[in-house]
């Protein structure tokens, strides 16, 4: 039975904004979370990525919040990686033009001077990632003592990423009487040291029944490492829009290549790449303009990206969790979509035991048949897009998507 977000008691402004963008009944995270929100009860959700969190604390966080002052926001969403502080800006928009709150997103990887402008402006929101917030409010730039609400986003990602010092030293700089909504995949670990902390008697929810996971087909392949290509290629023109995940960046470089050999548009995105090309390459695969976005784990959170039909495993991930979070970019939000693991005989132990963590009654699939072999593809050109040359070679220059670019630490 679908809730209302008029009976969960979000304002009257809200609601014609949410209606605008075609919102009108709450997913389970939504109707769980925003009443305790709306009531400023301190929270912590358990919630699967593609679930609708960004709703969740989002319209309890501008129905309660004031305007902020110059320098000075009234709330503060952190978020681990420069893409995720992107969308977050971009879907909480529409909320904020109804009740006139400025929300700006703040990341490294650019220029301080435009984000140093726009907080003169006095913006009530700040998506930010912590290592540039903390930068921000060392350098005097940004005041935190009038942040009357904190979102703590994605906690174990950025658990996982070595964050969670940065974030304890912003909530630290925060009022203490401030309302502080904690959402992540796990709750134990550093994660519970951060709720116990930081946090005062939190409402708990549990979501991970809830997931969008299952809409999902998954599916493990066997597969030769002589016939991976084939088969990933073929998935990707028989779903579409399709993402595919490696260990390494370089990994993630090669397999573009090949992958262009055999005619599928493709473009890759990793944290060796400057924010301006991970920019362009995000835009390029939303719009359609490639079939394939090929990353490390590093995509695996953060990029939300619509209408994605196909999830490939070309690298197994290190564990349960990042196979959740690779997996969950497709079937997102209620929609259907499909998760394919290839698993060549080197990986054959190590698939074994995360099927039993993942989908422990999932019958694999036997070696890929003949069909799926790679197929020559005469004199045809690459068709890989770096979204700087059109030649499909990668520039030279640093920080283009190439295998020579800078690496640097994502979401600082």
């Amino acid at each position: 039975m679908s809730t209302s977000f008029a009976a969960l008691g979000v304002p009257a402004g809200l609601l014609d904004a949410l209606e605008a963008e075609g919102f009108s009944d709450a997913f389970p995270v939504q109707a769980a979370c925003i009443p305790d929100a709306l009531a400023g009860k301190d929270l912590c959700g358990r919630a699967p990525t593609g679930s609708g969190k960004t709703l969740a604390f989002g319209i309890p966080m501008l129905a309660r919040i004031g305007r902020g002052e110059p320098q000075r926001p009234t709330a503060v969403v952190l978020v681990p990686t420069r893409e995720l502080a992107q969308q977050v800006r971009t879907q909480l928009l529409p909320l904020g033009k109804a009740t006139k709150r400025y929300i700006l997103a703040v990341y490294g990887g650019v220029p301080y001077s435009g984000q140093l402008n726009s907080l003169r402006r006095g913006a009530a929101v700040l998506v930010a990632c912590p290592g540039r917030l903390l930068d921000l409010v060392e350098r005097g730039a940004v005041e935190l003592d009038g942040v009357e609400v904190v979102v703590v986003d994605e906690a174990d990602r950025m658990a996982d990423m070595g964050f969670l010092p940065e974030v304890r030293k912003l909530l630290e700089r925060m009022p203490t009487e401030r309302q502080t909504l904690l959402f992540s995949a796990t709750l134990d670990g550093d994660v519970d040291e951060l709720i116990r902390r930081h946090q005062k008697n939190p409402v708990r929810h549990d979501l991970v029944g809830e997931s969008s996971r299952s809409k999902a087909t998954h599916r493990f392949v066997r597969v030769s490492p002589m016939a991976r290509l084939g088969l990933a290629s073929s998935l990707i023109r028989q779903h579409g829009s399709t993402m595919l995940f490696t260990a390494t960046r370089e990994g993630a470089d090669r397999l573009a290549d090949e992958l262009a050999t055999s005619g599928v548009t493709t473009v890759a995105i990793h944290g060796g790449l400057n924010q301006r090309a991970r920019e362009r390459a995000l835009d390029r695969f939303r719009d359609g303009r490639v079939q394939a976005l090929i990353g490390t784990d590093v995509a695996g959170r953060g990029i939300h990206v619509d209408n994605v039909q196909l999830v490939i495993h070309w690298d197994l991930p290190h564990d349960a969790k990042d196979y959740i979070h690779r997996s969950g970019r497709t079937a997102r939000a209620g929609e259907r979509g499909t998760v394919v693991s290839l698993i060549t005989p080197q990986h054959e132990r190590k698939s074994q035991w995360l099927i039993r963590e993942v989908q422990p009654d999932a019958k694999v699939e036997g070696d890929a048949p003949a069909e799926y072999r790679p197929r020559p593809t005469g004199n045809r050109g690459p068709q890989r897009s770096f979204g700087g040359r059109s030649d499909g070679r990668p520039s030279n220059r640093p920080g283009a998507p190439g295998r020579g670019g800078p690496r640097r630490r994502s979401g600082v």
